[in-house]
Formats: structure tokens, C-alpha cells, sequence
């Protein structure tokens, strides 16, 4: 298994030894040669797409394009001139010829040769390149490169394309300049003057390489490699929607880091991400890892609908976890088959599950949403439990005179009287101890202890509607005796239910009484 640091090299190679075009005698690679060209032409009216399929045939999946299809059959392979596909791409009737003139789509002779060349050589197919495991010796270098000054086998996939393509290399780098690119490539950072004085003037033949294994070790690695890891996860210490309010995803954003300088295993750090959490005893560390699945956006507007956002929260993940790990794009498969990877509806749905069962919400309550690992370090873990453990004897400690304190409330409470309440010109009166002289809306009221006898409780989904005379022009005093638990809710309001919509609202809002007086 590939570890962090060779992974960008292996991408490298892989990619370049994609771009290299296939030579006279080697075979034709269906991914790299053939794909390309019917999906490009072909894949519109033969495709995944079944609803835009014509005559039945696929040219996406082998069984498709070999199958006998209205007495003829489109690939025969090993037999180029009796496979329908070639009669059809070399034939002048404007009535047979494919891609059909209208599509606007034509074969260029290569084209045609290279898909007269590949079904001559098997019609062998490949699955998408992201599914197919990566192998020693897959990819051979070229051995007709005539230029030898290379010395990373790397270097010869893209002499035989410059060659190919009638290029020359371009002259090698200054030691400055190799430096700084390696230096860029690696940390990010440019290389200080004592850096590029020391690596110029140093005479070893290996100076180059002691520079990397240098880079390697530097902190910056890690920060570096990462940025590209960070942004495929979609990473942020905010949480996207309404507010755009903090989060605190840093922690994972540092296991990442030292996941690189650590140089982990590829295959741990797939494990760790997607489930770490799952692991038999799992660390701090392998929990903080699973954060990456919890780098969606989350919303906390008022009135989103709490189940269509937490279905949307699973998609992002499935969807992120497709692109990061499998290389394909999944969000398609979504409304229908997709039409492009080999993914179905079905499929999608079926990968949804092992994302769907998070003790989530979508509508979020608090800036920094639940669930919430506490990530103290070595030193904070020790000041902690040495804080909890006063806490516990102060407790202790306390509780006797609580007690006494609270038999002492309780009488004094029994002798308050309600001086505050006017006498005269009062419009109501309610003190829940008997009955409410106002009309009851909404879920049935609760009545917990209040100060003096029994108080009601509002939770927003009950209200109490007065229908008495009110003159917004006069003056006029509101009395509330109130315990509120919540950061914003509506005390009391008297609204008219059409026309100008005026009236006015007493509203507790993060700790403070606010009036609202509406005209219009």
C-alpha cells in the first residue's frame, strides 16, 4: 500500500504515462485509445443514457456491444470486417453512415482505424480507470527513446512524447531554479538565500536529493500537500448558509497535516476518515479524523425544513467521498442512471445508506452543531481533571448551604405581593392560577409553578389571543413577569389579521425586551 508522500508521484507518472500515444506494436488500451473516441461520438444514442438509446445498442459495456441485435451484430471481435460498427463508420450512404450527419459528429481516418485495430485485437474492455486497481509494471516505458540523458524513469514517458510530437527537450534548470521549484512543489515556499547559496554551492552528487529528503522533513510538507486534500473534503471552520456562522473544524484540518508529515498509510488514512470512529477502541485522533464527513455546509436559517436539509447534508457526503476516493462524479445517479460514469440510481441509494444514519439534524440550533468531541491536549487534559475535581469538592461543599438557601427563597417568595399590577384602567389581567380570560391557540398550555402560584408555558407552538379594545395613539403599559430559556421568542402580540396588519409585538430577543410598533 502507497503511502501520502508517493501518492502525487504515482499520479504523476500515471498521468503521463496516459498521455503517451500508443505505438505501432503495442496494444490498444480501451481507456486510454478507444473510450475516448465513442464517448465522444457515440455514447449519445449508445450509451448509459436509455432513454436517448437508439436501436438498442450499447457501446458503453462489452455484452451490449457484442450482442446480436436485429440479425447483426455491431462488434464481433477478432473480426473487424464483419462488425457492424465498421461497415457503418465506412460506409457513403447518408441513410447508414454513423455518427449519422445530423449529430454533427464525424470519425476522423485515425479514428476509424484505431476502433478497426482494437475490435481486430480482441474488442476487450476495461472497467472506469478509478476502479481499477493500480499494479506494478501496468504502464512500460517507451523503448525507442533515442534521447538518454534522463535519469528518473519518469523522464522517458515524456521523451517518447516529445519525440513523437518532434519536440526537444528544453535545456536543463539552473541549480536556482531547480530549488525553487522543488521547493514551491513541496512546502509551498519559496527556498531562504541561505538555502539557494548552500544548494549551489554544494559539489554532491546527491545534493538534489538531500534537498528533497530535506523538504520531506520540513512541517511545511504537510501543509502543503494537504491545501489539495482540504479542498476536494470541501473544508471550513464556517458553516456556509444563513450567518455563514463558525464551526471549529481546524482539528481536523491538523490531523490531515500530520497525517502527511507522518507519512501514513494510504489505506489508514481511508479508514480513518470514513470510519474512524468504528475502530476497536478508537483514539481522540481516529475520531477527529472522521471530520470529514461532517465538513458539509449546515444551515440554521429559520423555516428550513429540518428533514430536506439533513437529506442534503448525507448526499454531500456521499457525493464528496465519491469524488475524493473514487474518482468519479456520483451526484448524477441522484435523479437517474448516470449517464456518463458507470453508476445507476440504485447504486446511489444503496452507498446513501452507510451515510444515513448520523445523529444529525438538519436544521441546525447551535453555531457549532452537534455531535461534539472535546479535543483538549496533553497538558489541557491534565488541567481538566484537576478543574473537575475542585469543582467536585466545591459542590460538596456548597450543597448544605444550598438546601438552607433555598427553603429561605421559598418563604420569602410566599410573601411578595403584587404591587406592580395597577388598579385602575385595567384593560387584563392573567395569572393562570384559575382559568385564562384570553382564547387559547395551538397546543394545550402548560402551567409549571411561577413565582406567586401557577405561570404558563409558551414554546412556540401555542399563543393566547386577547380580543379587547387597544389604541396604539394612547398611552399604555405592559407588565410581564417572565422566565425566558430561549434566545428569541414572542412575549406578546396583538396583530390585526388583515389589511394594514398593524399592531404591535413585545418580543424577547438574546437577553433583552425589544417593542415593536407596526403602522403598515
Amino acid at each position: 500500500m502507497y503511502c501520502l508522500r508517493f501518492i502525487r508521484a504515482l499520479t504523476l507518472m500515471l498521468f503521463s504515462s496516459l498521455s503517451v500515444a500508443f505505438s505501432s506494436e503495442a496494444k490498444l488500451q480501451f481507456n486510454r485509445d478507444v473510450r475516448p473516441i465513442l464517448s465522444n461520438k457515440c455514447f449519445r444514442c449508445h450509451g448509459f443514457d436509455e432513454k436517448s438509446r437508439k436501436a438498442d445498442l450499447r457501446l458503453d459495456q462489452r455484452g451490449g456491444a457484442i450482442a446480436m441485435l436485429h440479425g447483426k451484430q455491431a462488434v464481433v471481435p477478432g473480426k473487424p470486417q464483419q462488425s457492424e460498427l465498421i461497415a457503418r463508420i465506412d460506409t457513403s450512404d447518408a441513410d447508414d453512415i454513423m455518427p449519422p450527419p445530423e449529430s454533427k459528429f464525424s470519425l476522423t481516418t485515425e479514428e476509424k482505424e484505431t476502433l478497426r485495430r482494437w475490435i481486430a485485437e480482441g474488442a476487450e474492455y476495461e472497467a472506469h480507470w478509478s476502479l481499477i486497481p493500480p499494479r506494478s509494471g501496468a504502464f512500460q516505458a517507451p523503448t525507442a527513446v533515442t534521447n538518454r540523458r534522463s535519469l528518473n524513469p519518469i523522464d522517458h514517458f515524456i521523451l517518447a512524447r516529445l519525440e513523437q510530437e518532434k519536440l526537444k527537450p528544453a535545456a536543463e534548470a539552473s541549480r536556482a531554479t531547480l530549488l525553487r521549484r522543488v521547493s514551491f512543489d513541496l512546502t509551498g515556499l519559496p527556498p531562504t538565500l541561505a538555502e539557494l547559496d548552500a544548494f549551489i554551492a554544494d559539489q554532491d552528487p546527491q545534493a538534489y536529493e538531500h534537498a528533497v529528503d530535506r523538504l520531506l522533513a520540513s512541517k511545511h510538507f504537510g501543509e502543503r500537500m494537504a491545501v489539495e486534500w482540504l479542498d476536494a473534503a470541501r473544508y471550513a471552520d464556517t458553516n456556509g448558509y444563513f450567518g455563514d456562522k463558525t464551526r471549529s473544524m481546524w482539528p481536523w484540518r491538523d490531523w490531515v497535516i500530520d497525517a502527511y508529515n507522518r507519512n501514513m498509510r494510504f489505506d489508514q488514512f481511508t479508514i480513518e476518515q470514513l470510519a474512524g470512529d468504528l475502530l476497536p477502541n478508537a483514539t481522540i485522533a481516529q475520531r477527529i479524523a472522521t471530520g470529514f464527513n461532517r465538513n458539509h455546509m449546515a444551515n440554521n436559517e429559520s423555516g428550513s425544513i429540518d428533514e430536506e436539509y439533513r437529506v442534503e447534508y448525507v448526499a454531500d457526503r456521499l457525493e464528496t467521498t465519491g469524488t475524493t476516493w473514487l474518482g468519479l462524479t456520483i451526484g448524477c445517479a441522484r435523479c437517474h442512471d448516470h449517464k456518463y460514469d458507470p453508476i445507476t440510481q440504485r447504486e446511489f441509494y444503496q452507498l446513501f445508506a452507510f451515510f444515513n444514519n448520523l445523529p444529525e439534524q438538519g436544521l441546525i440550533k447551535a453555531d457549532n452543531p452537534p455531535p461534539l468531541l472535546s479535543v483538549p491536549s496533553k497538558e489541557q487534559e491534565q488541567q481538566l481533571q484537576h478543574l473537575i475535581a475542585a469543582k467536585q469538592r466545591a459542590e460538596l461543599d456548597f450543597a448544605p448551604l444550598a438546601d438552607a438557601l433555598r427553603q429561605q427563597i421559598a418563604h420569602w417568595e410566599k410573601s411578595l405581593t403584587l404591587t406592580a399590577s395597577p388598579s385602575e384602567k385595567l384593560v387584563t389581567h392573567q395569572d393562570f392560577n384559575e382559568r385564562i380570560d384570553v382564547k387559547q391557540i395551538g397546543t394545550n398550555f402548560e402551567y409549571p409553578s411561577g413565582i406567586l402560584g401557577q405561570s404558563a408555558k409558551f414554546d412556540a407552538t401555542q399563543h393566547a389571543e386577547w380580543d379587547g379594545p387597544f389604541d396604539a395613539d394612547t398611552a399604555w403599559t405592559i407588565g410581564v413577569w417572565l422566565m425566558a430559556d430561549t434566545s428569541l421568542s414572542c412575549v406578546l402580540s396583538k396583530i390585526e389579521p388583515q389589511g394594514q396588519r398593524r399592531g404591535f409585538e413585545v418580543i424577547w430577543q438574546k437577553g433583552r425586551f425589544q417593542i415593536n410598533l407596526v403602522n403598515r
